[in-house]
Parts: C-alpha cells; structure tokens; sequence
C-alpha cells in the first residue's frame, strides 16, 4: 500500500548478502535509503564491487538472534529483508524480527507457499517471494520470439503486454491520434517512432501522434475471462431432457456412432463386435431354455446360458447320458454358446494382457525424441532452468533440455533431455534448426561460451543468457548485441526492494530494458494516493491503472477512467517502474503543466454540460467549471497534464463545446 508522505523512516536491513542480497542493498541505495546489513562471515570477495561502502553499517552474525539484530538497529527499520540461501533460517529470522519490531515490514526469501500463507497470518506485514521463480517468466518470454512480452492471470482474466511492429499493413497504420487506440480493454504503454531511440522513461508517449509505417508501439490488454468449468451454470431438467432428445435422433445419434467408431483401435472394435455377439447368444440361449422348459424359472434359465457362455458345457451335459431330455437343435445351440463364449474369453484375455504390457512399457518409457526443428534449447536445468522449463512446457511449447547430469525420476518426464558434457551436447539437440536457445546454467563464463557457439552454428537462433555479475552482464551484452543478456537475482531484487516498501508485487516483466512490476495497492485513509484522481496516478506517478475495485464490493473495472477518484478500502493494480513506486511512497508528485482554453459552446445545455465534463476530467469544483462556462471565452486555470488536456478537448466536443490547448505553465 502507499505510505504516508509525512513519514521519515526510510531505513532497511538486509540479511544475507550473498548475490540477492548485495542486489537488494544496490537498489535500495539508488533512492537515498539508510541500508544496514547482517551476515553470518566477512566476504573476502563481493558479487557487486564496491558494495561494502554502500551498507550503512554491516554487522557479522547470525541474524537469528535477536542480539545481533538489535545492534543491526531493527527497532528503527522501516523493512527487514531476509534473503539468505536458507529459508529455515530465513523464517526463524522472520519470528525474531516481529518480536522485537512489531510494526516491520517482513520481506523473506521462501518458496514454500503453504507455509508462507500461514506465516502471512500469524506475522502480519509479510510478504514471501522464491527468487528463482519470478525472473524465469522473463526467460521463458525471450525464447518465444513473438509480440508477446508478458502474461499473466488477473481477477480470473488472462492479460498481455504485447509489443507490435507496425507495417503499412497493419490496421493502426496512419492511425491518428494515438490516444484513440485506448478502449476498455486496452492501454498504449510506449510509442517509438520510426529511426528513433526507444522512450527511456516509462509511459511517456505523445497522445495526439500520428501511427506511421515502422513505428512500435506497446500496449497492454485483457483478452478473456478465465471461467473454471466448475463455475459454469447448470444445466436445467429442460435443457437435459432436450439434449438427450437431441442425441437419441437418428441422424445424431448415426452421426455420434460413426465418429465413436472411427475414433477406436481395431483392438477396440473387435471387443466391441464380439462384446455385441456374445450378449445376443445369452439372451437367446435364455429365452431358447425358458420356451423349451416351462416350468424352470427366468432365474434358472438365465443361469444356465450363463454357465454355457462362460465354458461351462462340462458341467451340464458332462456325463454318458444327459439328465434330461434335450432336442437336437438344443444341443446344438448350447455347443455353439460354449464354443463362442471360450473364444470371447480368450479375446478378453488377450486384450487384458495387451492393456497390461503396454502399461508397464509405458511406465518404463524413456524421455520423447529430440525435435526436429522450430524447437527452444533450455541449457541448464538447475533451479532456474527447472522453472523456465515448466512455463514453456505449459505454454506447449518443443523443448529439449540440456543437463550435466541426469534429473531425479519423475522430473519433467514429458522434456527430451540431453545428458553430459553441455559443449559436446549442442551436436545432439538440433542447434542448426533451433529457433531458441535459453543458456542458464550457474556458470556465466560457461553460459558466455555456449552463447558463442550456438550463434555461430544458428545465427537467426534468439538467444537468451543468464549472468550474475553486473560487469560482466554489460561486457557480455556490448559483446553480443543479438542476445538477451539477463542477471537473475538483479531481476527478482527489484521486486523484494519494492515489496519493502510496502507494495504487493502481483507479477514483473521487462520491457524496453526496463523492469515493470504489476502492483496492488490497499488504499488507507494515510495513503498518498488517497483523493487522488487516476490520471494523477498515471500522468503524475508515471503508473498505469490496470484495474480498480471500488471499496463497495462492486465488480472490479479493468481499464479504468482518468475521472475516477481514490477512495479508503479501494483496490488499484497498476503497472510501473520501480521508481514510480518510489514517487508513490514519497509522494513525490509534479503538477501538471497544460492549460486548456474554453471558446464557446454551441448553447445552453451545451454550457451545462460542458461544466460537468471539466469538472470530472479536471477533478476541480463544479462552481469554478460553471463560472468558466460564463465566462466565455477563457481559460481553464487549472493545470493539466497533457493527456488529460487533450482528453478534455476531445470530451468538449462530444457536448458541442469548442476548446483547444491554449499553452503549457
């Protein structure tokens, strides 16, 4: 949630600094904050150089003890962040800090999420993230080579960022203007001309430009409700009673036979023709024997077909002579039921060995063959890979993994793997038809190796790098231009510094070589973003609203208004740089800087609703809009952003008002 701007705690403690840690310690450090540190030995040699002189105060020890997090200044920390490789420790540390700081911000490395729910609950103030997980998204998005940069799930609805390439083809080819490709469904997050560098900042795009040929644009979108089958209506007894209807017509159910032919083996069809000759012998052979001997029983007839069905002939006419009197055709039939019914059992049998065998050669298959081309390389299936793997697997994507050594059983069973020396395994995997290749091992002079070869063999392979070093990361980045060179733990960092401040990171991406994090916020009655209007937040913090749930309880709006206004107990996701999330907490808002100027409305009414509409596009006093409308002409003395100086305009004259930008404050 956003905090209150009056509030002067802007002090972290970080434990364990290992690679994680000493990210965290950096970035925390880039917006001024006071950053002390706790490690169980002195570090003989640091991940980020120079890191030692940004921690305010570092104290050697075990940050489970509540004495060396007291000398650590706990009790004036506005966030703990626990990120030590051991998340026993990690936890333990979570339990000691909230006893000595009840109002602290617990941030923790653990991927346990059943635990981490609990500990939610019972901590308070607590957030859990595994930092393996949340950048493996970005390596599995870099393989794709598609539009798509992000995905990810929101109230139930699938949500993409995608960045286009727009063509003469393309429908927004000469679109104008750009503002107007917004709906509710959807929001431009970046426009870069043709020739020209891409934006530096987040969310800066000009909303009267014109669309042309080779320009890019990036947006963000809901494409679909994500309904469980489970959540679906039921059906009512009408509607059951006329599907079955439905079904049992004799074109249907033709139609429903064929195609349940057709779909079976011939292994199938032979149990099922032998199924339906052998269940029209029974019945014969019950009816034969109760027309035949009238006063037995259906029961005693019934039995006896069955015994003759299942082989049983022996038991009824075994003997020299037969204990009663049977006709010729009788007999006759009873042998053929006994014959037909020995052959149906042994097809039976043969078929349950079938069943069986494939079973168990099935549990004792190997992994699937390597494709052939089109496919994505995965080098490195260590934690990381692990994760990039299930994504793509569940994005149905080819793979084949690449690995040193063998994975436990039951480990991505469905993945083709290459087991062995990882330079020598490129020749095995198909490298020359690939169209990616992800390299994550933990080895960044390895992972730089393998790069190399692989665009040597596949120069139109995309390539995707994993690195730890941020030296190293810029080096191997001036030095493969082609490549997608991502630090891990400098991914996931950003999103446990922006959790200390009290965020909830819902999801993160990168964009334009930035970070964006997908951000909820609680609005509290001390919050900066209390009151305030959404284009403040989008036009002033730099964050774009994705959805905004009113404290009411009513159904959340993706894509909300500009005009709407914050209220304590309402919900906002937003998307946003970590330094837009910096401005949130301090507050750190600019004023706008555009004037719009009011030349006359057509009539009356019109002047009436023109009011109306400044006042909700504006957020400013009705009086003061209806004075304005008097006035005529004149200028609105209300600051404006630009967007919502344009947005005005266009609002304007939808109510038959005539209005321009006059100039910028």
């Amino acid at each position: 949630m956003g905090q209150n701007a009056t509030r002067n705690i802007n002090s972290f403690l970080v434990c364990g600094l290992g690679n994680l840690g000493q990210y965290c310690v950096s970035i925390l450090k880039e917006f001024g904050a006071k950053v002390n540190a706790i490690e169980i030995e002195n570090i003989q040699k640091w991940e980020i150089p120079d890191i030692s002189d940004l921690v305010d105060k570092l104290v050697i020890g075990d940050c489970r003890q509540p004495k060396v997090l007291e000398e650590a200044g706990i009790g004036l920390c506005q966030a703990i962040l626990i990120v030590t490789s051991d998340e026993r420790v990690n936890i333990a540390a979570a339990f000691a800090a909230r006893s000595l700081n009840p109002n602290l911000r617990l941030v923790i490395r653990s991927a346990q999420e059943n635990l981490n729910e609990l500990l939610s609950e019972n901590l308070g103030n607590f957030v859990a993230f595994e930092a393996t997980q949340l950048p493996a998204k970005s390596f599995a998005l870099a393989a794709l080579s598609s539009e798509t940069k992000d995905f990810f799930t929101l109230e139930n609805h699938l949500v993409r960022v995608v960045r286009v390439p727009i063509d003469v083809s393309h429908p927004w080819s000469n679109y104008h203007p750009l503002q107007n490709i917004n709906n509710p469904h959807r929001r431009v997050l970046f426009h870069a001309k043709a020739g020209k560098p891409l934006p530096k900042i987040f969310y800066q795009w000009e909303p009267n430009a014109q669309v042309l040929s080779g320009d890019t644009i990036a947006y963000i979108e809901v494409n679909q409700n994500l309904i469980p089958p489970s959540a679906r209506p039921a059906k009512s007894i009408k509607q059951f009673w006329q599907t079955i209807v439905t079904i049992l017509k004799w074109q249907n159910l033709r139609n429903r036979l064929t195609q349940f032919w057709k779909q079976n083996s011939q292994t199938q069809r032979v149990a099922i023709v032998c199924s339906i000759f052998m269940v029209g012998l029974f019945l014969c052979g019950t009816v034969l024997y109760k027309l035949q001997y009238p006063k037995i029983t259906l029961q005693d007839a019934i039995n006896v077909s069955l015994v003759l069905s299942l082989g049983g002939y022996d038991n009824l006419f075994g003997q020299i002579q037969l204990p009663f009197p049977v006709p010729w055709w009788l007999h006759l039939f009873s042998i053929s039921l006994t014959v037909a019914g020995t052959v149906f059992v042994g097809i039976l049998y043969a078929i349950m060995t079938e069943r069986i065998l494939a079973a168990r050669f099935q549990f004792s298959k190997g992994r699937p063959s390597v494709p052939k081309a089109d496919h994505i390389v995965l080098i490195g299936l260590g934690r990381v890979g692990r994760r990039v793997a299930q994504l793509l697997l569940e994005l149905k994507q080819p793979l084949v993994g690449v690995h040193a050594t063998d994975l436990e059983p039951g480990v991505l069973p469905q993945m083709p793997l290459i087991i062995g020396d990882i330079t020598n395994a490129l020749n095995k995997v198909n490298i020359t038809t690939a169209k990616s290749v992800i390299v994550v091992t933990d080895d960044e002079v390895v992972n730089l190796e393998i790069a190399l070869r692989t665009h040597a063999a596949n120069p139109t392979a995309s390539l995707a790098i994993r690195t730890f070093d941020p030296r190293f990361s810029e080096n191997v980045a001036q030095l493969l231009p082609y490549a997608r060179v991502m630090g891990v733990y400098a991914l996931a960092a950003e999103a446990f510094a922006a959790a200390a401040f009290g965020e909830n990171i819902l999801n993160l991406f990168r964009l334009n070589k930035q970070t964006i994090l997908v951000t909820e916020y609680q609005i509290e009655a001390n919050d900066t973003l209390n009151g305030r209007l959404l284009a403040d937040i989008a036009y002033g913090y730099g964050l774009v609203p994705i959805l905004h749930a009113k404290a009411n309880h009513q159904p959340a709006k993706f894509m909300p208004s500009d005009d709407m206004r914050l209220r304590v107990g309402d919900r906002l996701v937003v998307l946003g740089t970590i330094e837009g999330l910096q401005r949130v907490e301090r507050g750190s808002i600019p004023a706008g800087q555009w004037l719009v100027r009011v030349e006359k409305a057509v009539s009356a009414q019109a002047a009436f609703e023109g009011a109306a509409v400044i006042s909700r596009v504006c957020g400013c006093d009705m009086q003061l809009a209806r004075t304005l409308m008097k006035q005529l002409p004149e200028t609105l003395q209300y600051p404006l952003y630009k967007h919502q100086a344009y947005r005005l305009v266009s609002e304007l004259s939808k109510s038959q008002v005539l209005a321009h930008i006059a100039r910028n404050v």
